[in-house]
């Protein structure tokens, strides 16, 4: 039986975790495929995390134009996601992927 859902765990760190209740650590079901039926990648999960778990309104603080801002850092399985593809990279049944802002006020 194919599962509609991939379970992964999604984390937060450098101030990130405000946007999203507070939390740090998130273990998420997200959904297989995107509404296009194309499986799941970096790019769908950021917009997924958007709608569903930001919990603040300042969305810029976390992506522009369409992807993760500049100044925020992108580990999956603690590995730099240039290594992996970036937006494209498919995501896979238990990966961690961490968000971390390297932005600091001044």
């Amino acid at each position: 039986m194919v599962s509609n859902t991939i379970d992964i765990v999604v984390e937060f760190t450098g101030g990130l975790e405000m946007l999203f209740s507070n939390e740090r650590k998130h273990k998420i079901a997200l959904p297989a495929a995107d509404k296009d039926g194309k499986p799941s990648n970096i790019a769908f999960l950021v917009r997924y995390l958007c709608e569903n778990l930001m919990t603040d309104a300042r969305k810029e603080l976390f992506v522009m134009d369409n992807t993760v801002r500049p100044g925020i850092l992108v580990l999956i399985n603690e590995a730099d996601w240039e290594l992996e593809g970036e937006a494209n990279y498919e995501i896979q049944k238990n990966d961690d992927i961490l968000f971390v802002s390297t932005l600091h006020g001044g």
